[in-house]
């Protein structure tokens, strides 16, 4: 098991989280913890970039749902970034690839983001 670490910081279009090490039942809940203190106003982009990202359970994929709901309550988008292979495996099987918009980096995912109009 290697442990999880997690940086946020700020972008133009909102806030990013880095995450690395292993994603699952033991580490899940610091991530969900870290979600209050996020701050995203509507019309802003989460970007959760997942680059350093070594193992990903069942509960890291529902951590990731939460952060969508999270965005979602403020009317703000959310994107992966860096999504390793075996974790877009697994998206791909349980169909989370058409509920998660992902990029091949965080910059890259604050470079493209328009959004929505009123």
């Amino acid at each position: 098991m290697k442990q999880l670490t997690s940086r946020t910081r700020t972008s133009p279009v909102g806030p990013v989280i880095e995450l690395a090490g292993d994603l699952d039942h033991h580490t899940a809940p610091e991530v969900r913890a870290l979600l209050p203190d996020v701050v995203l106003a509507p019309g802003q982009l989460l970007v959760i970039d997942l680059g350093g990202l070594t193992f990903c359970d069942s509960s890291g994929i529902t951590v990731l749902i939460a952060a969508r709901n999270h965005a979602l309550a403020a009317r703000a988008g959310i994107a992966l970034a860096a999504v390793p292979d075996r974790v877009s495996r697994i998206f791909r099987i349980v169909g989370l690839d058409h509920v998660f918009r992902t990029h091949a980096t965080a910059q890259d995912a604050e470079n493209t983001w328009t959004p929505p109009a009123d």
